[in-house]
C-alpha cells in the first residue's frame, strides 16, 4: 500500500466516524425532551396514566387513536405527552451508571442528565440519576421484575464502539446460560478513562444479588476495567465477587499508532481524550492502572509471524496493535489468533476461547495454557 493510499484509507475512517457521531448526537438530542421551568427549578414531574375513573376536574384526555403513551403533568399544570421515545441505546454521547435485567440508566456526557432505559432500548422516565433510580424502582414493583442473582459478566467495547459491537459475543455468553450478560455502553470517545472507571464502578455497586463478576473487554474497554481495579485496590475496597477477566486485543502499554496522531487536532476531536491517553499521554496513565489480582487471560490478534497485518507495526500485529502491546505479566493464559483488531470480537473461535476460560480459567486446556512470566512489552 502506498503512502496516498494509506493516508486515504486514514481520513476516510476518519470522516465516517466523525459522520456517525454527528448522526448519534442528533439523533440522540431529538429524542430527549426539554426539561421546563419547573423541573430547572429542581421541581419533578408528576407521572400520571390516564384513567377512565378521572373526575370532572381532571384533564382532558388524549385522542383515543394516539399510541399508549404516558401523561406527565409538571408542577405548573402544563401536560407533556410521551410515548417511550426509542432510543439507539448510547451511541458516543451515553454511558450506563445502571444495569438491571436490560434496564439501565445512562448519563449524558455532554449534559450531565440521565434517562432511564427499557431492555428494548426505549426511554421511560428522566432526569437525574437519582430520579431515574427511583422510577426503576417502581417500575419493578408494578412489572413484578425479579433479582438477579448467580454469576455476571460485564462486557465493555473499545473506542469509538457502543453494545452493539460487542453483542454477537453477548448473545453466545447468554445462550450459554451460565452467566448474566451485561453488556454496558460508554462514551468512549467524549471523557478520559477515569471517567469510564467511576461509571463502571456504579454499575458494579448496583449489581445486588450477583455473587461473582466477570469481565471481557475489548482493546480500550480492557484499560478501563484496569483503571477501576486500581481505584478500588488505592480505597482498599475491592469488590470480593471479582473473579475472572478476558482481555481481548488490549493496548496494555499504551499504542504506537495514537502516539504518533496524538497531537493532530483532528484525531482528537474525534476520538477524544482517551485516545490521546493512549497515545502521548499512556506514561501517564499506566501508572494509574491495575494488573488484575485476579485470574486474566489474553487473546491477541496476529498472523503468528513476523510481519503481521501491518508494515508498520513492529513484529506480528493485528493491524493496529502490536502483539507485544498486548502482553501483560500475570496473565494465565495468551493465545494469538488469525484476527485483525476490530474483527476479533466476532470470531467464532474467540467466543469460545472466552466461554473457556471464564468458566476454567484456560482458553483450550490446561496442559495448553501459556502464562505470561515476562515484562517484555514494547508498543
Amino acid at each position: 500500500m502506498t503512502l496516498r493510499q494509506s493516508r486515504g484509507r486514514w481520513f476516510f475512517t476518519v470522516f465516517v466516524a466523525s459522520m456517525a457521531t454527528c448522526l448519534a448526537w442528533s439523533r440522540s438530542l431529538a429524542a430527549e425532551p426539554t426539561p421546563p421551568a419547573a423541573a430547572d427549578a429542581g421541581e419533578r414531574p408528576r407521572t400520571d396514566r390516564p384513567s377512565s375513573s378521572a373526575g370532572p376536574d381532571a384533564p382532558a384526555s388524549p385522542s383515543a387513536d394516539l399510541p399508549p403513551h404516558r401523561t406527565v403533568r409538571y408542577t405548573d399544570g402544563r401536560l407533556h405527552i410521551e410515548r417511550n421515545a426509542p432510543t439507539l441505546g448510547g451511541v458516543q454521547l451515553w454511558g450506563d451508571e445502571f444495569w438491571r435485567r436490560g434496564w439501565h440508566i445512562q448519563r449524558n456526557a455532554l449534559t450531565g442528565h440521565c434517562r432511564l432505559l427499557d431492555e428494548n432500548n426505549r426511554r421511560e422516565d428522566w432526569g437525574s440519576f437519582e430520579q431515574c433510580l427511583t422510577r426503576f424502582e417502581e417500575l419493578k414493583r408494578e412489572r413484578n421484575l425479579p433479582p438477579m442473582k448467580g454469576r455476571a459478566v460485564i462486557l465493555l467495547h473499545g473506542l469509538g464502539g457502543w453494545h452493539s459491537t460487542m453483542q454477537p459475543l453477548a448473545n453466545y455468553l447468554q445462550e450459554s446460560g451460565s452467566f448474566a450478560v451485561v453488556n454496558l455502553t460508554y462514551p468512549s470517545t467524549r471523557a478520559d478513562v477515569s471517567a469510564h472507571a467511576r461509571a463502571l464502578a456504579s454499575v458494579i455497586e448496583h449489581l445486588d444479588g450477583i455473587e461473582e463478576i466477570n469481565f471481557v473487554a475489548h482493546s480500550l474497554g480492557n484499560i478501563v476495567v484496569r483503571r477501576y481495579l486500581a481505584d478500588r485496590a488505592a480505597g482498599g475496597n475491592a469488590d470480593p465477587r471479582i473473579k475472572r477477566f478476558v482481555m481481548l486485543a488490549p493496548p496494555n502499554h499504551g499504542s504506537l499508532r495514537a502516539d504518533k496522531w496524538s497531537d493532530k487536532d483532528l484525531f482528537v476531536a474525534v476520538l477524544g481524550a482517551s485516545a490521546v491517553q493512549l497515545g502521548s499521554g499512556w506514561s501517564e496513565l499506566e501508572k494509574q492502572l491495575a494488573v488484575p489480582a485476579g485470574e486474566f487471560g489474553i487473546i491477541a490478534g496476529g498472523r503468528g509471524d513476523d510481519r503481521g497485518y501491518s508494515s508498520r507495526l513492529p513484529g506480528d500485529d493485528d493491524n493496529t496493535l502490536s502483539v507485544d502491546a498486548t502482553r501483560l505479566a500475570g496473565a494465565r493464559d495468551f493465545k494469538i489468533v488469525p484476527a485483525r483488531h476490530s474483527f476479533i470480537i466476532v470470531s467464532p473461535t474467540v467466543h469460545r476461547m472466552t466461554l473457556e476460560f471464564l468458566e476454567h480459567g484456560y482458553f483450550v486446556s490446561e496442559a495448553e495454557r501459556s502464562p505470561i512470566v515476562d515484562r517484555r512489552a514494547p508498543r
